[in-house]
């Protein structure tokens, strides 16, 4: 099992209602999850503790059989190694963003895994040219269209050439033929053996790619 959380519950202050309470999650490796629920039913949360953004207030999170908490990911080479194996598209891609170029957007992720300049510029150039995005490498993030900034967005987490992909919303904004190269995509990156956990409210997406379905709410 890749992923695993037990008896999870969290709430984000002391006092509030809890975003969900006793939640169990297993994924196993090289399958596609897909989460679905209602607005406000935790998706995201969930995500950030999969992603090691936020901890849960009780319960565990295991990845590959580790556990991972503050006091894991306080060490910079677990750390590193962790965010390295799991990438993550946040809902709202100008969250990501934050670089002066879409080049050192895409660059920033292995620079910080201190992979050598050669090997950073092989991987921005596959990224920029695997997205056709090449003729924004020195475009500001800022400037560019919600759609562009997906892809650059995504573009800088297969950078990285993570083990899991997590993915909210990621087909929220596209069109049609954008949709269905990313279906495409995600379907290679399965089939390679990739774990992806996704959500999404999009049923035929749902059957052409997930192994599986989790409720929030």
């Amino acid at each position: 099992m890749i992923i695993e959380l037990k008896n999870v519950s969290f709430k984000y202050e002391k006092g509030a209602e809890p975003v969900f309470t006793d939640l169990d999650l297993k994924v196993e490796e090289g399958t596609c999850l897909a989460v679905t629920g209602d607005n406000g039913s935790g998706k995201t949360t969930l995500f950030r503790i999969i992603n090691g953004l936020s901890f849960p207030d009780k319960g565990e999170y295991l990845y590959k059989g580790t556990v991972i908490n503050e006091a894991y990911l306080k060490d910079n080479a677990c750390s590193k190694r962790f965010h390295k194996e799991i990438g993550y598209l946040f809902q709202n891609p100008d969250t990501m963003l934050f670089n002066s170029s879409v080049y050192d957007e895409v660059a920033f992720g292995p620079r910080q895994m201190g992979l050598r300049d050669e090997e950073v510029e092989e991987r921005v150039r596959d990224c920029l040219k695997l997205f056709e995005i090449e003729d924004l490498a020195d475009k500001v993030p800022y400037h560019l269209s919600g759609g562009q900034k997906k892809w650059v967005a995504l573009a800088s987490v297969i950078a990285l050439n993570p083990e899991v992909l997590v993915l909210d919303e990621p087909f929220a904004g596209l069109d049609s033929k954008k949709e269905a190269w990313l279906v495409d995509f995600l379907r290679e990156l399965k089939a390679a053996g990739k774990t992806l956990i996704i959500a999404t409210h999009k049923e035929e997406i749902i059957k052409d790619l997930a192994d599986g379905t989790f409720m929030l709410g």
